[in-house]
This record gives C-alpha cells, structure tokens and sequence, in this order.
C-alpha cells in the first residue's frame, strides 16, 4: 500500500515553485535567481526594484483607467442617444396608430355602405406590411383611402427607421459595456499586485511621491493670479477650485466631489469655472491651444508620458496640482517629477 502513497509535498512549495522548476528545465536564466530555501516563488527584488516595479503598474493602471474613461463617456453617450430614439418611437407609434385608427373609420365607414375593400382589409391586418409594400392596392382605393393608406405606410415605415437605428446603438452600447468590463478587470488586476508588492515593503522602503511643500500654501506662497498676470478669471476659478480639493483620495474613474483620478480632477476644476472639458487626458490636451513648457502659467494642463496618460493643473513656479495615484490623494507637486509630454491652455 504503502507504494501507492502520494510523496508528501513540501509546505514552501506551491503553483509558483512548480513554475521556477518547469522555468529551469526550460533553460531560462532568470529560473536560477530563485532561492530554494527562501520560500519565496519570485526572485528577492530590493526596494528599489519593487518601487519601480509599482511605479510601472501605476502607470499601466492609469492608461487603462483613461481607456476606461474614454469608454464610459461613448457607452453613456450611446445610452443617452438610445434613449432619445426610444422615446422618438414611442412617438411615431403614437402617430401611427393614429394613422390606422383614421384608416379604420374609413374601412367602417365602406364597410357600412355594403362592402370592405380588400385594400383596407389588408392594411387593418395584423401584418399592414405586406399591403404598404404594394403600391397596386393603392391604386386600387379611392382618394380618400390613398391617402389614408399612404399616411400609415409612412408612419410605419419612420417607425422601422427609428427601431433599426436604436438597434445599432443598442450593439454600440452592448460593446463599450464590455469594453468598460475588461479595462476595469484590467485596472483592479494591475492594483491588487501594485498593493501586493507595497505590503512587501517597511514603511520606510515604501515609495515617498515628491511633493512641493507646503502641501497647502500660504497666501504669500500662492502664484500670482491676477489679470496682470495673464491668468483668466475662468483660469484662476479652476485653481482655487483644484486648491480645495487638496487632500482627497484618487479613485479611478472619479469626477468628484470628493475623489477624483486625474482627468477626473482637472475636468471637475474647470467644469467649476464653466468650462466644459472632455473627460480624458488624451482628449484633454487637444481642448485648448498648445503651449510650451516655457510659456505656461497658471490654469493650464500639463501634460506626461509619451501616451499622454497623466495630467496635472499648472499653478505657477514649476508646480502643478495632481490626482497621482491611489497611494497618494490631490497634492501639489514639481511638474518635473515625470516626463513632461506637453501642455494646453483651455482658457
């Protein structure tokens, strides 16, 4: 029996033991990093390794949440037109049984007088189609039957134009839901192994972002927002806007109130200023007019990473206000801290 016994499996082992082996019989370089008296599946990163490794998967969470973001703006925007055409064919069948129930009185009215033409008979049947789509049983009616039967053949077939239409949005829709699903599986698989690797680190290996401080300026530290300045009144609203929002928490796919990701945040500010922005960064940076690094000032976009996938507000003085991440809520920060990809000026 005792032949039969299943090898007793070593508890430090698991899936991703039995991967480094399969690794090693492959000939991969990497398999031999793997400390087999460590207990660890993945090779022992320093903190650095593991604070980029997080700086990364932030930066891949934030392009799928703009991605996400864009999605949701066209599935909202093909909702809406859904039910725009909803409404409009309820209102054309509205008109439409209008149009039948005319029709009837004629029919009742030649049925009275000792007969149904068989024109009418087909038009009132529970499939007019077929009638409508012959124009010899119009010809076949009288004047006034003409005309009736030609006001629902229009009716009906402006109904069919409108449900077909609605058709469309509704696969349009159906298709940026399921969109919207893989991006958001994409962005919480991204941050779940972003945490995971964090929860490796002591507080004090843990990634610090550079801010400017302090983290709420004095009034004596606030760039100059006057007209003289250059800066817009919309411009400045925008800023001050962003100002007190300093402290909130990044949650992707956020517009605010009281959480924002980083489009969310600069489409919030000015939407208090009544500007209307798009929603996300790479749609953002085309909202105004372009401006360099060296004609900025306070209220515009600043713009980072070669994908356009992070946006900050400019406030004066090399700094910015940003929603960076989850790890960090709206601060303010040096606009030097990531590679710059270009700015715009909305107002």
């Amino acid at each position: 029996m005792a032949a039969h016994r299943r090898p007793r499996q070593h508890p430090t082992r698991g899936t991703a033991a039995r991967t480094a082996v399969t690794l090693t019989l492959a000939g991969a370089a990497t398999a031999a990093g793997l400390g087999a008296g460590t207990g660890h599946a993945d090779p022992q990163r320093s903190p650095a390794e593991v604070r980029a490794e997080v700086d990364r998967l932030y930066r891949e969470a934030e392009v799928a949440t703009e991605q996400y973001n864009g999605a949701k703006e066209k599935a909202d925007a093909a909702g809406r037109r859904l039910a725009g055409l909803q409404d409009e064919a309820a209102r054309k069948e509205d008109r439409l049984n209008t149009a039948r129930e005319s029709l009837g009185a004629v029919a009742a009215a030649q049925y009275r007088a000792g007969g149904l033409d068989p024109a009418l008979q087909l038009a009132l049947s529970s499939d007019p189609g077929a009638y409508l789509d012959g124009a010899a049983f119009v010809e076949r009616a009288g004047t006034r039957q003409a005309a009736a039967v030609r006001r629902v053949r229009g009716e009906l077939r402006e109904v069919e134009q409108v449900r077909a239409t609605a058709r469309t949005e509704l696969t349009s829709l159906t298709a940026r839901r399921a969109e919207l699903g893989e991006h958001r599986e994409s962005i919480t698989a991204k941050l779940a192994e972003a945490r995971g690797l964090l929860a490796r680190l002591t507080p004090v290996e843990r990634p610090v972002e550079r801010t400017a401080p302090p983290s709420h300026p004095t009034r004596s530290a606030r760039p100059d927002l006057t007209p003289s300045s250059g800066t817009t009144s919309r411009a400045a609203a925008a800023v001050a806007y962003a100002r007190a929002k300093l402290g909130s928490p990044y949650v992707w796919g956020a517009t605010g109130p009281n959480a924002f990701d980083c489009s969310g945040l600069i489409q919030a500010a000015y939407r208090s200023a009544g500007v209307s922005l798009p929603r996300t960064t790479y749609a953002q940076i085309g909202a105004g007019h372009r401006v360099s690094r060296a004609q900025l000032r306070p209220g515009d976009l600043v713009f980072f990473y070669s994908g356009i996938s992070h946006v900050g507000l400019y406030i004066g003085n090399g700094q910015m206000i940003h929603a960076p991440n989850p790890s960090a809520p709206v601060r303010v920060a040096p606009i030097d801290q990531m590679p710059f990809a270009g700015a715009t000026r909305v107002v």
